[in-house]
């Protein structure tokens, strides 16, 4: 298996409410990709889906547990280039109508992160890490150690 993450998809409990969140509120862009029943965002190299929490659910053959104030054991990650634009993500995903988890600080292993949680509770973390370079496009290479 090659190491890539092509697509990540979120279970939303309403898609028209979460669509206006990452798209009115966030200002991304759709893919014409979608329909009525998911939606998709290019994300450089890979894609974001929204899709229904509980068809997802079935999709994976998965229980849904359904509530979206329980922590699920993952979280989604923006790099960005400097302490400043992680506050200024923050505050506009909190105008948005994100729920701010963690404002922004200065973070044990050196670099500078905060938390939001969209309106399913899905956590992003918006960090700025001194160790990853982003190129012009915003790709992230990881550091070789």
């Amino acid at each position: 298996m090659e190491p890539r993450i092509s697509l990540v998809t979120l279970g939303v409990a309403d898609l028209a409410r979460s669509r206006r969140f990452y798209e009115q509120g966030l200002g991304w862009t759709p893919s014409p990709a979608g329909n009525d029943n998911v939606a998709f965002y290019q994300l450089g190299g890979m894609a974001l889906g929204l899709f229904s929490r509980a068809a997802l659910a079935e999709d994976a053959h998965l229980p849904d547990a359904g509530d979206p104030t329980r922590f699920g054991g993952i979280t989604l990650a923006q790099n960005v280039r400097s302490k400043a634009e992680v506050d200024a993500v923050l505050a506009l995903a909190e105008r948005a109508g994100a729920r701010i988890l963690k404002p922004g600080q200065d973070v044990f292993w050196g670099g500078y992160s905060g938390y939001f949680a969209d309106p399913d509770g899905h956590p992003w973390e918006i960090a700025w890490n001194p160790f990853f370079t982003l190129d012009a496009a915003g790709n992230m290479t990881l550091s070789a150690a």
